[in-house]
């Protein structure tokens, strides 16, 4: 167990995420308009402030109800990031809370009403969900929670025996890869 003085410093939650976006104002369309995420904050810059170098920029920040940030950064060239060529597109993705089975079903309907493709309502056992793209391209979770507090407290106390379990699982399934291979 770590020691105060060298103890992690406690993380207090998410300020902000950050992705490249092809288009601010159509992202600003699609998170403040659609979603109802307000535009909060505007940096323009042509130097990047952590590496100095050179590339004219706008990053644009969505806030939400808890005080955290979704960004944007229009680079002014017109490109979207680019999908991962050795991850399926399910798996990258940020999940945005909502507080009820109602308000996922009114946020399915609006997106739906604005040409908005959306996958679900999906059962996840211990949160439903939808999904869809964003105009850059970055796929989108709302969910809201459908289980009590003390049921996510049970989890959290064999998530690590959970894990420890993938891991094993997860060597087997090396080696049984490298047994086709051969």
């Amino acid at each position: 167990m770590p020691t105060t003085a060298n103890a992690a410093p406690p993380v207090r939650g998410l300020h902000h995420f950050a992705w490249r976006c092809r288009d601010s104002e159509e992202t600003r369309r699609f998170y403040e308009d659609l979603l109802g995420l307000p535009l909060a904050h505007v940096i323009k810059s042509d130097h990047v402030p952590s590496t100095g170098e050179y590339c004219p920029y706008v990053h644009i920040f969505f806030r939400m109800r808890d005080g955290s940030y979704i960004a944007f950064f229009d680079l002014g060239d017109d490109v979207a990031a680019l999908p991962s060529p050795n991850t399926p597109a399910w798996v990258n993705h940020i999940a945005l809370r909502v507080d009820s089975v109602a308000d996922l079903l009114a946020a399915k309907a609006r997106l739906e009403g604005a040409g908005v493709e959306v996958l679900g309502v999906t059962d996840h056992h211990i949160i439903e969900s939808i999904y869809f793209f964003d105009p850059n391209g970055l796929r989108v979770e709302l969910t809201t929670p459908t289980v009590p507090q003390a049921e996510m407290e049970a989890h959290a106390l064999r998530a690590r025996a959970d894990l420890d379990a993938w891991t094993v699982r997860k060597a087997d399934l090396r080696t049984a890869r490298g047994a086709s291979h051969a």
